[in-house]
């Protein structure tokens, strides 16, 4: 599967972008804030109908505008599908395939998988465990059309019983019979999420050790992730209840997978409290790209990869070690930017790797010769 075609209209800070793409590897080349990484932001909301910088739909729109529109043709096989995405009208996203809109967006999602790596990804290592859940949880939606449902179906229900625990403080009066209703289904769907978490955080970790290991050349360093719950060793439903009291109190349900974490390690240390700053990026890195192997041994063909300033904090040899993933044949299609391009052009030029390149200059880009 690759993305031939791109085509922006009013999205970030591109009035108007029509770009084909030749061959496997592609770099946008340009100074900080030029708008590379939009492109990929595009790129992002073609595959998952949404960005990857965490802004609303409505901040996407080109200032001045009042819509955007983002399309792209995939090639997969030998057929040609146009995936296109538009927001402004009446304030309202639609995503569509082959001139068809979907009713639902979840019905797209691990159409055309594509993984990120980005600056941003240090949120993984910083940040909170909700962070940290939505990263699995996009990994695994991508995997699994029933966990999205699920996870969709637990989060519902938890939005209308946080609802109802308000309502029973109000009231002092509790309607057992409908708490028991979301009861059951949260813990139906909790059931499920929960063993697809625990399995994917088995099957992740011996792949993050290994792209680890080759990255920083070395195999004292042992990477790891564990998954906390606090659905482990307790009955989901008996604990609901046994909790009542005071999820009224608090207007709250405290307990649930919802506040699942997962915990990074290096070596058995903390990675957030002990690793440097070049041991974290690469830790993330080699997270990155076990959730390319996952996806590829799923689908039995390479999703996309997207590097976003990805040289930045790593040392000289591991960005030697990284080309040699990139022109290893491991991946597939690749997009990446640098606000540096002799850097990345020095990297590619050593590694023997022929790439398309472009210019990025205020919203516009230009193919490098």
């Amino acid at each position: 599967m690759r993305l031939s075609k791109l085509h922006l209209l009013n999205f970030k800070n591109y009035r108007e972008a029509d770009v084909e793409f030749h061959g496997l590897i592609h770099c946008f080349l340009g100074s900080n804030g030029s708008g590379k990484t939009n492109l990929l932001e595009a790129i992002h909301y073609l595959s998952l109908t949404r960005g990857a910088s965490g802004n609303t739909d409505t901040e996407n729109i080109r200032l001045g505008s009042d819509l955007f529109l983002v399309r792209g043709v995939f090639e997969h096989g030998e057929k040609n599908r146009e995936v296109s995405c538009s927001f402004g009208e009446e304030r309202k996203k639609k995503m569509s395939e082959a001139g068809k809109d979907y009713s639902r967006f979840s019905e797209h999602i691990g159409k055309y998988p594509l993984v990120m790596v980005a600056p941003a990804d240090i949120e993984l290592v910083w940040d909170g465990g909700e962070v940290r859940r939505k990263f699995v949880d996009t990994v695994l939606s991508q995997l699994d059309k029933q966990y999205m449902e699920k996870l969709m179906t637990y989060q519902s229900h938890l939005r209308q019983r946080n609802g109802l625990l308000k309502m029973f403080a109000d009231r002092r009066a509790i309607d057992h019979e409908l708490l028991a209703t979301y009861d059951e289904r949260m813990a139906d769907a909790a059931d499920y999420i929960y063993k697809k978490r625990g399995d994917f955080t088995a099957r992740l970790t011996p792949m993050l050790q290994q792209h680890y290991g080759f990255l920083v050349m070395q195999s004292e360093e042992v990477p790891g992730i564990s998954y906390e719950s606090t659905l482990t060793g307790i009955d989901f439903r008996k604990e609901l209840l046994k909790r009542l009291d005071r999820d009224i109190l608090l207007g709250r349900t405290t307990v649930g997978i919802h506040r699942d974490d997962f915990k990074f390690s290096l070596s058995d240390h903390d990675l957030k409290s002990f690793g440097s700053q070049g041991q974290q990026k690469s830790f993330l890195i080699a997270l990155k790209l076990a959730e390319f192997d996952c996806l590829s041994e799923k689908n039995g063909f390479k999703p996309m990869l997207l590097l976003d300033d990805i040289f930045d904090k790593l040392d000289d040899k591991r960005i030697v070690q990284l080309m040699k993933l990139v022109t290893g044949g491991m991946f597939g299609q690749i997009f990446m930017t640098d606000a540096r391009p002799g850097r990345s052009l020095d990297a590619l030029a050593a590694g023997g790797i022929v790439a398309q390149r472009f210019l990025v200059e205020g919203g516009n880009l230009s193919e490098m010769t």
